[in-house]
């Protein structure tokens, strides 16, 4: 049929309107296919620097969880050195308590403390991930060496001695967000540590055992107990603040996770429901495209 010059113009805006219409139902069909606004960051229009910062934000949280994580699990294992230590110090402590008897045999004692300053000395030298826990910042080297060449015998009374430390006094830390940094951790020059170690270098390098030594190590190992008890505690108020900054950071991503899926996600049934308009005035359109496209002065004037 030829169209009339009468409903050219018309026909055209109709058509064009049409095409607009059947562009916005494929559009909204391609979105409750795929569940989303858009398949890149240019169909969402002005949200899209707000998504993009959304994404960076939770990927920088990512980061801070990560480093805390790994800060937590490394608290936990200088906490689990501490149990035990604390458990080979309260041995020692028996130890030193028979040795005070008139039957107790010296060369058992001293081999005992020789030992146990031994595991006291691989306790220090803790690693995870490859990394020794008790030496600051000096994480790829043992901070501990117990062997008479470093840590020569002692005689009592003994004054404080961490030659055998090879670290620094550096303490861990990990940033856990934009504006907090948690320090965790402790040195193998710590006194408490010092002072099981001297006490178990007196008994293990001192024959024959006086009264003097034993009860200077009891004294020692007595401090160090509590000191290490002290150390425990720390590495658990290190602990709690980790996870909750952890926590806290997670609950951050959950935030602003959901936030992005507001504006990158589409409501299906919402979208359904605008398909069903958009589908019924398409059909209006195409039916008012084919009245006018038959229209002619005969059947107008009739």
């Amino acid at each position: 049929m030829v169209m009339r010059v009468a409903t050219f113009a018309l026909s055209e805006q109709m058509i064009a309107s049409a095409l607009r219409t059947q562009s916005a139902v494929a559009s909204k069909q391609l979105e409750e296919s795929s569940g989303e606004v858009s398949a890149d960051y240019g169909g969402l229009g002005q949200s899209s620097q707000q998504v993009i910062s959304l994404q960076i934000s939770v990927a920088r949280s990512q980061s801070y969880i990560d480093a805390a994580t790994s800060a937590d699990n490394k608290t936990q294992a200088m906490s689990s050195a501490m149990t035990s230590i604390s458990n080979l110090l309260n041995s020692f402590r028996a130890t030193l308590t028979a040795a005070d008897s008139a039957s107790a045999d010296a060369t058992a004692t001293q081999q005992n403390a020789q030992q146990l300053l031994q595991e006291m000395g691989s306790l220090l030298n803790t690693q995870y991930a490859g990394s020794y826990l008790f030496g600051g910042g000096q994480t790829a080297s043992p901070p501990v060496d117990v062997s008479t060449a470093s840590y020569p015998a002692m005689t009592s009374p003994s004054t404080a001695n961490t030659s055998y430390y090879k670290g620094d006094d550096e303490i861990m830390s990990a940033r856990v967000s934009d504006s907090e940094t948690v320090s965790y951790g402790v040195t193998a020059d710590n006194p408490a540590f010092e002072q099981a170690l001297r006490a178990l270098n007196l008994v293990a390098n001192n024959s024959p055992l006086s009264s003097d030594t034993l009860n200077e190590a009891m004294d020692l190992t007595k401090s160090a107990v509590d000191g290490v008890s002290d150390v425990q505690a720390g590495l658990g108020i290190s602990s709690s603040t980790i996870q909750s900054a952890s926590a806290a950071q997670s609950d951050y991503q959950s935030f602003a996770k959901s936030l992005g899926d507001n504006l990158t996600n589409v409501d299906v049934a919402a979208v359904t429901v605008q398909i069903s308009t958009y589908t019924a005035q398409l059909e209006a359109a195409y039916s008012a495209i084919s009245k006018i496209q038959g229209l002619d002065l005969a059947s107008y004037l009739h």
